[in-house]
Order: structure tokens, then C-alpha cells, then sequence
């Protein structure tokens, strides 16, 4: 393998001894290396100028100790997906971690800045250290958590639920008539902050600008923002730990309630990777309705966004957040017409979509595509030149391309740099190399460069549906593959077999072989990707959702330093979080 793979064949001769093992599956490298190289082979493999895998795409780790044959010595290996964005190559690193009781292994904060967040959520979550790593702390759960819940022996549920009192206590005596005494927990300031010099400030969790439950302490100098440290976990869910307990195919209800005005794009990259992991192809007719499905909600997703964004600019031509929600239900009248619901809709599903779309689906996303272009040039006559807006957003909140970069930023707050990296034609899937479309970019890299970018995507959707609609073929929408696929009707009465298969595949799920993927689409807030380990079984050994809205959101303190509080509010807005994509 190695003699194909140009990575491996310069990483054997520049550090003799470093890689441990090297796999390959559904098309992926793996190299697995010992701890002590990690650095070194990350700056290589980012700096060296014919590979250039300067993308820290994904950073997550993986519990061994139930895997079925695992027989290493180190319990924990941490996992690393590298992108070159020029390329569209990956690249997978594994790092086993010493000692089974407190894994420490190197941090990448040094190279990749954007590996901060990412390394406190495996140290929360599975207790791996990252040695090196500048505040390494709990990050979506509370500071004094008792234990690390994806780690493989703590069970779903069951934690202590920390109350006490029952229906005895005097304190209910007067139940319904004044409210028991709450008990605060003790706040503390980031260690980085300065108390002493500086103001400091709590911003949400329950604040209309924080877009959701997102708490931001603020670090202020009058009012200049010194520092902004988000804090996170007001929402988290445990959706991985609840995805390692139920079958592959059930998991789509969770991919709908994770961005959840984006479930089109979640379920899709979800459904990519199982079907990578399953090694199945799809019906062209369910890859174009996919695809179209995919550009309406990136649509609705970026309405939402424009919307909202202008109410927070003071207000400023507030009515256009009327006209977005105007069109935006437009196009979730068309999700319901498919799906029957208009947020959650478990649509596009492993192995195709749910069912084919209605007669009047194609009259209905035509009536889009006619109106749509004015309504477009109707949002920028009223918001591209406006006075308020531009002063607002013009110059605020800068990112350099360099930044987005090494904080693993993607979508439209990356493209805003210049970088015209998207992965429907870096790493094109559901046959998106076949349409002609442009990805948008600015260079400024702030907040009006943003703009301009999800404005121009909204137009670059438009052209992709046109497309996919004139050549919509005829055809079934779920793969033929029976590793996936139901047995037709009138074989039940025939044949034993496809009674039993027909019986397994509805009462235990599709098994897919022994393996690891990773596997991501672009959705309106840039990477969706996840994860997969499988043991063999119908359920996920270990699932892992890289989220946009997370690994994006850690760049806010980056924007706002040295900028005023007032532009903190559009900063978070223009980073188009959802916190449920963030907190999971």
C-alpha cells in the first residue's frame, strides 16, 4: 500500500521508525504512529509544499477496551483527519495513548490553534491529556463532572441526579406559594482573564444574541473587548454516547436534531458515511433528489441567517427578516410536501431517501427558482449599500485566510478570506461534479465579507437546483444493494431466505464490516462530518459528529479582540451557529 501513497512513502523516509502500522479502507489511509512523532509528522505533513495537508479537518479519539479482538496495549488512540485543501487528499493519523488510567498524548494547539476546543472535548468526554495543550479543562460539561461518559464503562443514563429533597421536606410545606431557595454554583473567571484590570462580563446563556444557549464571559477595557471566552454545554445532549447504543439506521433522528434548521445537510453527510462504511451506491434518481434537497435547505438555512443577522445590526431595514421568513417558508412547505415535516425530517436516510418525491414536487421547487433571483436582488437593493449595515459590519470581526486556516474554520467564514475551499468540488459527492456552479468568495474576511458570500451562495443553489431538476431521471431511490435493501414483496412468498433477511434487516439493521471512515459534506455552515468505528455489529463501536458551528465558534475570541462589545453581538451572528450543532 504504502507504494501508492505518496504521504506514507515521504513519512517512512523522513522519520524511520514513526509509523507503527499503516491500513487502508474504502479508499482511506491510515498511519498509525507512536506518540512522540505526532508533532513532528503534523508539521511535515502541513509545511512539506507537495503535500500541504493544512486542513486539521477532524480530531476526535476511540475507548478500545470492548472492541472485539483489540488486543494493543494502550487502551485510548486518538484520530486525526488531515485535508489538503489544494488537493482534496486525506489523510488519517492514529496515536495510541499511553497508560490506561491517564492517556496523555502531544497536542497539535502548537501547529493548528483550532485543535484547542477540539482536544478539551476529548479530555471532557474520554479523559485523554494533551500535553502541551494551553487551558486544558472541561468544555461541555460541568467542571465537576464525576467521570468521563464516553468512555466504554460508564453506562447511558444513570448518572446521580443531584437532589435531595423529597416530598417530606419543610421546605414544601408552602409548595405553590414561593419558590424553594436555589443554590448557585460558584463562578470562575478563565484563568487568562485579569479580574483585576479588567471588567468582566456574562453574556447569556439567555441573551436574543447569542442566537441560543451560549454563555460568552467577556473580558472588557471600557468598552473594548479584550477577550471573549465562549462556554459551552447549556444544550449538550450526549448525542454520540447515544448514537454507540442504537442501529445505524435509527441515528437520523438525532442527525435532524443536531442543526436543526439545516437537517437536510446532517442527515446527507450522516448517510454518506454509513454508506462509505457499507460500501453501497446509490440510484442516481435519490443522488439528485439529494442534492436538491441539499441546496433548498442550504437556502432556508441562509435566509434564516440574513434575517437575523440584519435584526441584530440595530435593527437596520428590519422588515427584510419578514421577507426571509416569507421565502424561507416557501421552501420548508416543500420539505413537508416530501417528508411531512418541516424541521426534522429524516428525509435523506442511509441508503437513499425515505420515499420518492410527490407529482407536485417539481412544480413546487420551479416556483422557487422563479422567484427567488428577485427576491435576491431585492435583499441586496435593501441591506449591500445601506449606511447602517456597512459601518456595522464593514471591517469587524476580520480573519486573515492564514487564521481560518490554522483554527480549522470552514465554510462561508473561510471562503470569506479567499479561499474558495468548499467540498462539493474539492471532494465532490452525490454527483455534485457534474453541475456547473461557482463557489463564491470575498477577501476581507469580515462580517460584510461573510455576507457577500452567503448572498452569492444563495444564487450559486439556485443554478445547482435548476440543473438537477431539467435532468431528474426516472428510477428508484433506494439502493438495490441487499446488504441494505429490503427484499421485493412477492420474493417473501417464494423464497425462505428473503423471509429471513426481510425479518433481520427490520428487526436488527444493516451490519457493515469491520472498519473506520470518516466522511463529510458541506452544509450552509461549512464541515459536517462524522466518525465511524465498526465492530461488526449493528450499532456504531464509535461515533464521532464533527460540527461546524463548534470548531467555528472558537474563533469568535479571534474576531472581537480590540473590537467594541456592540460588535460582538453581529460577530456571533456572523459565525451562524446553531447550538445544537455546537453543544450535540
Amino acid at each position: 500500500m504504502s507504494q501508492t501513497n505518496p504521504a506514507v512513502e515521504k513519512l517512512r523516509a523522513q522519520f524511520e521508525g514513526a509509523i507503527q502500522a499503516e491500513s487502508e479502507f474504502r479508499g482511506e489511509t491510515t498511519v498509525t504512529l507512536r506518540p512522540q512523532d505526532l508533532v513532528a509528522v503534523a508539521r511535515f505533513l502541513r509545511d512539506d509544499p507537495e503535500l500541504r495537508f493544512n486542513h486539521l479537518s477532524n480530531l476526535t479519539a476511540v475507548d478500545w477496551s470492548k472492541y472485539p479482538g483489540h488486543a494493543a496495549k494502550e487502551r485510548f488512540s486518538t484520530v486525526y483527519q488531515l485535508l489538503s485543501t489544494r488537493s482534496g487528499q486525506r489523510l488519517t493519523l492514529k496515536v495510541p495513548a499511553p497508560s490506561s488510567d491517564s492517556p496523555i498524548v502531544p497536542s497539535l494547539t502548537g501547529l493548528w490553534p483550532g485543535a484547542n476546543w477540539p482536544e478539551r472535548e476529548v479530555y471532557d468526554l474520554m479523559g485523554v491529556k494533551f500535553d502541551g495543550h494551553p487551558d486544558l479543562r472541561r468544555i461541555l460539561l460541568p467542571f465537576n463532572w464525576p467521570n468521563h461518559p464516553l468512555r466504554k464503562e460508564i453506562p447511558r443514563g444513570g448518572e446521580t441526579v443531584p437532589f435531595s429533597m423529597t416530598w417530606e421536606d419543610e421546605e414544601f410545606a408552602s409548595f405553590g406559594k414561593q419558590i424553594v431557595e436555589a443554590k448557585a454554583v460558584p463562578q470562575v473567571p478563565p484563568k487568562q482573564a485579569d479580574a483585576n484590570k479588567h471588567m468582566i462580563l456574562n453574556m447569556g446563556p439567555h441573551h436574543p444574541a447569542t442566537h441560543g444557549v451560549l454563555r460568552v464571559v467577556v473580558e472588557l477595557d471600557g468598552e473594548r473587548v479584550v477577550a471573549a471566552y465562549p462556554d459551552l454545554g447549556y444544550l449538550h445532549s450526549g448525542f454520540e454516547k447515544q448514537g454507540e447504543s442504537i442501529r445505524y439506521k435509527d441515528f437520523t433522528l438525532y442527525t435532524d436534531r443536531a442543526d436543526y434548521v439545516s437537517s437536510m445537510c446532517t442527515n446527507l453527510s450522516y448517510s454518506l458515511a454509513v454508506e462509505k462504511l457499507m460500501g453501497v451506491d446509490i440510484p442516481r434518481r435519490a443522488q439528485v433528489i439529494r442534492v436538491i434537497m441539499a441546496e433548498l435547505q442550504r437556502l432556508a438555512s441562509h435566509l434564516l441567517w440574513l434575517g437575523t443577522s440584519v435584526l441584530d445590526s440595530a435593527g437596520v431595514s428590519h422588515a427584510l427578516l419578514m421577507y426571509c421568513f416569507r421565502e424561507r417558508e416557501q421552501i420548508l412547505d416543500i420539505l413537508e410536501l416530501v417528508s411531512g415535516a418541516r424541521l426534522t425530517t429524516t428525509y435523506i436516510r442511509p441508503g437513499g431517501v425515505w420515499r420518492d418525491v410527490p407529482p407536485s414536487f417539481v412544480e413546487r421547487v420551479q416556483d422557487v427558482l422563479d422567484a427567488f433571483p428577485k427576491r435576491i436582488d431585492e435583499y441586496e437593493r435593501m441591506v449591500t449599500h445601506n449606511p447602517v449595515w456597512k459601518s456595522r459590519t464593514i471591517g469587524i470581526g476580520k480573519l486573515t485566510q492564514a487564521q481560518a486556516l490554522a483554527m480549522s474554520v470552514t465554510g462561508p467564514a473561510l471562503r470569506a478570506t479567499g479561499l474558495a475551499f468548499d467540498y462539493r468540488k474539492t471532494r465532490p459527492y452525490s454527483g455534485y461534479e457534474a453541475y456547473d456552479f461557482e463557489i463564491p468568495t470575498a477577501t476581507d474576511g469580515d462580517l460584510f465579507a461573510r455576507y457577500l458570500c452567503r448572498v452569492a451562495e444563495m444564487r450559486q443553489s439556485l443554478r445547482i437546483i435548476e440543473q438537477a431538476l431539467k435532468n431528474l431521471p426516472d428510477g428508484p431511490v433506494w439502493t438495490a444493494d441487499r446488504k441494505m435493501s429490503l427484499p421485493p414483496r412477492q420474493e417473501l412468498d417464494t423464497s425462505m431466505e428473503a423471509l429471513i433477511h426481510h425479518f433481520k434487516l427490520n428487526t436488527e439493521g444493516f451490519v457493515p464490516p469491520v472498519g473506520e471512515v470518516y466522511e463529510c459534506a458541506e452544509s450552509p455552515r461549512g464541515e459536517t462530518g462524522f466518525y465511524l468505528v465498526s465492530d461488526g455489529t449493528a450499532n456504531p463501536y464509535r461515533l464521532h459528529f464533527r460540527t461546524p458551528s463548534f470548531v467555528n465558534l472558537q474563533a469568535t475570541d479571534l474576531m472581537a479582540r480590540g473590537g467594541f462589545i456592540a460588535d460582538l453581538v453581529l460577530i456571533i451572528g456572523s459565525v451562524d451557529i446553531t447550538l445544537g450543532d455546537v453543544d450535540r
